[in-house]
């Protein structure tokens, strides 16, 4: 059986290291929210319809025949990521078109990307 590297063999606490650490924890509600987030952003279809919105802003009629689904399933996943604040949208008539919330949300999906690519 192979050496497990996942254990640390000899018992010492660095205990600047884990002050440090402990000082700078997340409260529990954003240790909450930030699990919420990334739970939303776990789903391939919502991966791909953010990425369609990262180019341009669209309705929900576009990004159905984009990708090959329903209306009605659209609208749930746009519902999500609007409730997770990760998509906008405006009006135009009868028309919604929806687009990223702001600046962070693209950066968040192209810092994932490029985290991807630097594999």
């Amino acid at each position: 059986m192979g050496k497990d590297l996942q254990r640390c063999d000899a018992f010492c606490i660095h205990e600047d290291i884990v002050s440090t650490a402990r000082d700078n924890r997340l409260q529990e509600d954003m240790v909450m929210e930030l699990s919420e987030l990334f739970k939303v952003l776990g789903d391939g279809t919502r991966i791909n319809i953010l990425r369609a919105l990262a180019l341009n802003e669209m309705c929900v009629c576009d990004i159905a025949a984009l990708l090959c689904m329903s209306q009605s399933a659209i609208s749930h996943q746009l519902r999500t990521l609007k409730n997770a604040r990760l998509v906008k949208y405006r009006r135009e008539g009868k028309v919604i078109y929806y687009s990223l919330d702001d600046e962070h949300v693209e950066r968040m999906f192209n810092q994932g990307i490029e985290h991807i690519k630097h594999r």
